[in-house]
């Protein structure tokens, strides 16, 4: 048998390297709590970067899971399947919105959203002469056509020309939106709390803004929930908070409670006017698989109130966070929405972070100087105390 070592030899010999890892192999994971290989338990304030919002060995949706192992995972979408039919149905009541396409990542997910955008202008204007406006500072994949609308010259700069007609402006300055519109724009899209960027929650003021801006000149909102969806901040989806209601919206992370599955929502008369049989598809998108984890996902939340819990324990983290601020001079300040929170320190995140792990504590971060928090929605305020104490030791062994 080998030991960690040398596991994390091999995989560091036949993984492509697109990730620096933590020398950490976890092996398994009950509640909010992780375990690796040597037994150790970490407090998961991370959750897979938002995707374990029921946090790790749910019963009920390994169950389900399992029983569609057994039963049926493939058929292709030549074919109807009940999962999924089942899953639809749940997730655009959620979303209240009318039309879904599952995929297999958020990735994907922006994808089917920039192209529904385009043909929908297409069919309506006839011609393919538009433009979108995306935000600085944005993150929305790596794939040609997200890493296009990615507001961040280090993800684009190795793989250029991307995907043509796209305009940035700045997140949270209605002005520089305006000031990028002409005939030609036929969508504008941004993440409604940015996410890797930093956590920086759309201002209402803005957002409103922003689709008073799409009415006026015919175009389509577009918001990015990958990350902040799903009752990560205290809604099912973080536009709900706002009142600013999407034409097309991307979803994925916790939809699936860590099986890999992604969707894209349109109302219905986005979706009459924009993707046909031909235009779009995916042979294993929308799977009877994934449809039985996104029915029994949703399921969970409507029936045990996630969204309400997850409120809740936001407006807890919040305080505890806050009291972080004053506690220490490195801790420049708190950003975040909900159960999505980030504290800005002025001393190496990176430290901070794996100072944690030797705590017992996993947390990640976004951008240069954030430490940043996406723990399961099921967690309770005992668990949030924890982290307390764990992030603090971090914090002074790092000052």
């Amino acid at each position: 048998m080998k030991n960690n070592q040398e596991y994390m030899d091999t995989a560091d010999q036949c993984l492509l390297h697109t990730y620096n890892r933590y020398p950490i192999i976890l092996e398994k994971g009950e509640g909010v709590y992780l375990y690796d290989t040597q037994k150790k338990q970490y407090l998961d304030f991370a959750s897979g970067i938002g995707v374990q919002a029921l946090g790790y060995g749910n019963r009920e949706l390994n169950d389900a899971v399992k029983e569609q192992v057994d039963r049926l995972m493939h058929t292709s979408n030549l074919f109807y399947n009940l999962p999924v039919t089942r899953a639809a149905d749940r997730a655009v009541k959620a979303a209240g919105m009318e039309r879904v396409f599952f995929t297999n990542s958020g990735t994907e997910a922006i994808e089917g959203a920039i192209k529904a955008a385009k043909k929908f202008a297409y069919t309506r204007d006839g011609h393919t002469n538009h433009t979108i406006i995306a935000m600085e500072n944005s993150f929305h994949g790596r794939s040609m056509g997200a890493l296009s609308v990615t507001g961040n010259s280090h993800y684009q700069e190795a793989f250029a020309p991307l995907l043509p007609g796209v305009r940035f402006a700045v997140f949270n300055d209605l002005d520089s939106v305006k000031a990028q519109i002409d005939e030609t724009t036929c969508a504008i899209l941004l993440e409604t709390v940015q996410g890797e960027g930093g956590i920086y929650p759309a201002e209402p003021g803005f957002l409103q803004g922003v689709k008073e801006l799409c009415r006026a000149h015919d175009m389509l909102l577009i918001l990015d929930e990958i990350q902040c969806g799903m009752g990560r901040c205290g809604q099912m989806f973080a536009w709900q908070h706002y009142g600013v209601k999407p034409d097309i919206m991307a979803c994925a992370k916790a939809i699936g409670g860590g099986v890999p599955v992604g969707a894209f929502f349109l109302t219905e008369d986005v979706a009459k006017q924009s993707l046909a049989p031909g235009d779009h598809g995916s042979t294993y998108g929308g799977n009877p698989l994934v449809g039985a984890a996104v029915d029994k996902v949703f399921e969970i939340f409507e029936r045990d109130q996630i969204c309400e819990h997850a409120k809740k324990m936001g407006l807890y983290l919040e305080k505890t966070l806050e009291a972080l601020v004053q506690e220490f001079d490195c801790v420049k300040g708190r950003r975040g929405l909900g159960l999505m929170q980030g504290l800005i320190m002025d001393i190496p995140v990176g430290d901070v972070v794996k100072a944690a792990q030797e705590q017992g504590l996993l947390v990640i971060t976004a951008g240069k100087d954030v430490v940043r928090m996406l723990p399961p929605l099921i967690i309770e305020r005992s668990h949030v105390d924890e982290m307390a104490v764990k992030l603090k030791a971090a914090i002074k062994s790092c000052m």
